[in-house]
């Protein structure tokens, strides 16, 4: 299955969930798209389990064999599986470099990484699912620095996540640790996404 490329606000409408993190996708019609939109019906136990998992999906914009490669890759390390996939899902390149205030949107960050706009610890990277490990710098190409659009996300940030040190001399981040899980995607509920592969 190819990667959703559609209208976003269309999707966060009919999660009833805000795939962007900013909310303004819900504010004027907070309710399904389409004729029968507002209709209410119950969801069965699977439906909530899909719609859980499609909510994470569409926020971080990955397909279905990604999402579930990062979920078995979850599946691997100490703790609880829930909140590892989620954390594997912030270590993204595309998502960190979106948390860093260099993108508007996770869409916009996957296209400046696609591109080669970044060095992960010197290095170019433009595999926007490079996994980024704690302790790792990410910093814009020299030749990339002046780009108007990235210099006016950079001034326009609300607000970045304590895991991530961003110094705004250098334009340069630090993946400094991985998150806690208050501080990522705090209306999701994980649990119903490993009871949904776990079916």
């Amino acid at each position: 299955m190819a990667r959703y490329t559609g209208p976003q606000w269309k999707i966060s409408r009919r999660l009833k969930y805000s795939t962007l993190e900013s909310g303004k996708e819900l504010g004027k019609r907070p309710y399904p798209p389409g004729h029968h939109g507002q209709r209410r019906s119950k969801l069965s136990e699977y439906a909530l389990q899909l719609q859980e998992k499609q909510k994470v999906r569409f926020t971080y914009g990955l397909n279905e064999r990604q999402f579930k490669r990062t979920f078995d890759d979850a599946n691997k390390l100490e703790g609880r599986h829930g909140e590892n996939f989620l954390f594997l899902l912030e270590s993204r390149l595309d998502n960190l470099v979106f948390r860093a205030g260099f993108a508007k949107t996770r869409r916009q960050a996957r296209q400046f990484v696609n591109h080669g706009h970044f060095l992960v610890d010197g290095k170019k990277v433009d595999i926007p699912s490079y996994r980024v490990k704690p302790g790792q710098t990410i910093t814009l190409r020299e030749r990339s620095e002046k780009l108007s659009i990235i210099t006016d996300n950079l001034e326009n940030a609300v607000e970045r996540l304590d895991f991530v040190d961003f110094n705004a001399e250098k334009k340069s981040a630090v993946y400094k640790r991985f998150p806690e899980r208050r501080e990522v995607l705090p209306e999701i509920k994980e649990t119903l996404i490993v009871e949904y592969y776990n079916r």
